[in-house]
């Protein structure tokens, strides 16, 4: 005879417990800009100013740089081009929610391309 069940109550959620995902910017290699599907992407690009790509993670950010450049769900252009984060440009964000960092991540995106730099991701 099965035993009956018992209820239990939900566990109780810290504030900004949800607050889990970021953004992030990797420096790539200037190289990435003699890709032609890279420069038509960036197509008002300032040739001064650094190539980046910009991503999100409920994860945290560095591990999630490993994971690019050991070619786990990675994009090409940090697994061949990419040199290291940049914090200064998204770590004044983090974290925050899957939703707000959804759109935060094409919002950086098209933030740093209007001021010049030469971007991928930011889907």
């Amino acid at each position: 005879m099965a035993r009956p069940r018992r209820l239990r109550p939900a566990p109780v959620r810290e504030e900004g417990a949800d607050h889990h995902h970021s953004v992030y910017v990797i420096l790539l290699d200037p190289r990435v800009a003699e890709h032609p599907s890279i420069r038509r992407l960036n197509p008002r690009r300032d040739p001064l100013k650094p190539c980046v790509y910009v991503g999100m993670t409920g994860l945290p950010v560095e591990h999630r740089f490993e994971n690019h450049k050991h070619g786990y769900k990675s994009a090409w252009t940090v697994r061949k081009y990419g040199q290291r984060l940049m914090p200064e440009l998204y770590a004044h964000f983090n974290p925050m929610p899957f939703e707000a960092a959804a759109q935060m991540e094409q919002d950086l995106a098209s933030d740093l391309r209007a001021e010049g730099y030469t971007v991928t991701g930011g889907k």
